[in-house]
């Protein structure tokens, strides 16, 4: 049984892996694909990325919970602008995250 040492670092370890988790479902639940080379900083990363471009969405009018599509389905938004990128399988983490920054800037820059 794995045990703290006087640092904390199981617990530390523990609480970050459990943090992951939760992120890598919710990105692969919107249908993100993740290789699980992503660090927990990428992850974080992306994740509030995600929600800046949902947040847009909202305020442009769009309704998440039709714009979403489950994982496998072909998304069907109101507006294609509103449905979420998706990662493309040779796109590096990182330059996904660029890309989603950059379609959520297009939607912040047609509420101006």
């Amino acid at each position: 049984m794995a045990r703290m040492d006087s640092s904390g670092d199981f617990s530390r370890s523990a609480d970050l892996q459990r943090a992951s988790d939760e992120v890598i479902a919710r990105l692969e639940g919107l249908g993100i694909a993740l290789n699980g080379d992503e660090s927990p900083e990428a992850l974080i990363l992306v994740l509030e990325e995600v929600e800046r471009f949902e947040e847009a969405v909202e305020e442009c009018g769009g309704d998440l919970m039709l714009d979403e599509n489950p994982p496998g389905t072909v998304a069907q938004p109101d507006d294609p602008r509103f449905a979420l990128p998706l990662r493309r399988a040779d796109e590096t983490i990182r330059s996904y995250r660029e890309r989603l920054a950059r379609a959520t800037d297009d939607l912040v820059s047609q509420q101006e």
